[in-house]
């Protein structure tokens, strides 16, 4: 089964983007967390069964500070929960969909993860996400 676990939107300032989102989502927010390897800040929010992730770029080279530059702040990945992130790598690179890379990679919130590039899901940017065991 696959579930959505999280939206990704990326912003500016999480100091600002934080007590928006309590505010907007009448829930605090729950964990704060760095990611050295991909330059981002996170902060997490539980909305129902799902999340919303807001990312902050730590430096102007992050995956995020170029998304920023290019498209400004807004919803940047979706987020997919699988059982096993392997199996589902290989199904969907079997599939022709292009992962945007060849392992699974450490990801916040205690997560094993792998990106599919938008090109193959038209226009989104999909994140594959499985919890550490």
């Amino acid at each position: 089964m696959i579930r959505i676990e999280h939206l990704g939107i990326a912003v500016k300032d999480l100091g600002i983007s934080v007590p928006l989102y309590e505010q907007l989502l009448n829930t605090p927010c729950y964990k704060k967390e760095v990611v050295e390897t991909e330059g981002v800040s996170t902060a997490f929010f539980r909305t129902g069964e799902s999340k919303i992730e807001l990312l902050e770029a730590t430096n102007e080279n992050s995956p995020i500070a170029k998304f920023i530059n290019k498209k400004g702040e807004g919803i940047h990945h979706v987020a997919f929960e699988v059982e096993n992130i392997e199996a589902e790598m290989k199904r969907l690179a079997a599939l022709g969909f292009e992962l945007l890379n060849e392992t699974p990679k450490n990801g916040a919130d205690n997560k094993l993860v792998c990106f599919l590039h938008p090109k193959t899901t038209n226009g989104v940017l999909i994140e594959l996400c499985q919890e550490k065991k």
